[in-house]
């Protein structure tokens, strides 16, 4: 295992600290446990559509429902 040395500020090493008593582990341990779910996450959200990223935002604005396709809220459009 290779070793990486990491700078922080003493209150987040005093709570870094309290959260790696509350869990039982090292610093370390929960370090390397909260960056490989940080990694996993950004992995599983990097893949995708431009749509199923947004996904959770389709449907959250009213407005027509015929936007995209009704040439009459093109009017005026652009000018």
């Amino acid at each position: 295992m290779k070793t990486i040395s990491l700078k922080v500020t003493d209150p987040f090493d005093v709570e870094l600290a309290g959260m790696a008593k509350r869990h039982g582990m090292s610093k370390s341990a929960l370090i390397r446990e909260a960056l490989e779910t940080y990694l996993r996450a950004g992995r599983s959200r990097g893949n995708g559509s431009a749509m199923a990223l947004a996904d959770d935002l389709a449907g959250i604005v009213a407005g027509p429902e015929d936007l995209s396709v009704n040439k009459d809220h093109l009017q005026k459009f652009g000018e």
